[in-house]
């Protein structure tokens, strides 16, 4: 890593350090809340990918324990987008730095406009107008948009909603939006309760290859987005250190003083 990606890897640690002095969540007094679907062979899959499945490997009365093979992608279920998704360069799952896997968080609600319009897009003027209401976007947090798609989880056709033509229709955020939020307001991270960062329509993938240009991270198929507070909830990210890997599959964790 060059000097300077590690200056900007300290400047951001330090962002994030500071975005959490301000939100001191005791364990024992905060509310835990689960932001993962649960893991099994129904759940919706990326057109493409890997096909989720189980194979018994041991029994408990043949063996004496249970245990199973796991075949899936990195990016099914629940998961971590590393930048390596989209930069042959960029940092993979091993080595993103410790701090980006405990964040502070921003929840924009934008469920009502996406469940009157599966394609929404969020747009930098819908990030100003939110600031207007509750104040600027600090740096080194973990900007949400909870988009109210994963009421679809259970049911993998809504989920992607795919058209006649294989085209899907969710929703996402626009690279305008990322980029004022990356670079305008120094998010280190953001998540999203659909496949993707990017609506279903955008085949670029623009707003996740700005996002990852640098060691931050994207995370994908969130759940349970609805109780977590506009600001004060710290969220822990179980994602596995896959070594060289895009993404990794997570059980992402949120207090909520």
């Amino acid at each position: 890593m060059s000097k300077i990606a590690q200056s900007k890897g300290r400047r951001a640690a330090r962002r994030s350090s500071a975005a959490l002095s301000g939100r001191r969540v005791s364990p024992r007094a905060a509310r835990v809340i689960s932001l993962t679907h649960d893991v099994h062979e129904a759940i919706p899959i990326w057109p493409g990918d890997p096909h989720l499945s189980f194979e018994p490997v041991a029994s408990i009365e043949a063996d004496g324990y249970f245990l199973q093979r796991i075949t899936l992608g990195e990016h099914s279920g629940t998961h971590l987008v590393a930048p390596r998704s989209y930069h042959v360069r960029g940092a993979s799952s091993d080595e993103l730095p410790d701090h980006l896997l405990i964040l502070p968080t921003v929840v924009i609600d934008k469920s009502r406009a996406a469940a009157h319009n599966s394609d929404f897009v969020l747009q930098t003027r819908d990030i100003e107008a939110w600031e207007v209401r509750h104040g600027r976007i600090e740096p080194g947090v973990l900007f949400l948009l909870r988009t109210g798609w994963s009421a679809r989880w259970s049911e993998p056709e809504r989920f992607l909603n795919q058209d006649r033509d294989g085209r899907m229709h969710f929703p996402g955020i626009s690279r305008e939006a990322i980029e004022c939020l990356v670079e305008d307001r120094g998010v280190v991270g953001v998540g999203i309760d659909t496949h993707g960062i990017d609506g279903g329509l955008n085949e670029s993938f623009a707003a996740s290859r700005k996002l990852l240009e640098r060691p931050r991270i994207a995370l994908e198929n969130l759940a349970n987005l609805r109780p977590l507070p506009l600001r004060g909830a710290l969220v822990f990210i179980g994602a596995l250190p896959i070594r060289g890997g895009s993404g990794a599959p997570a059980r992402v964790l949120a207090l909520i003083p």
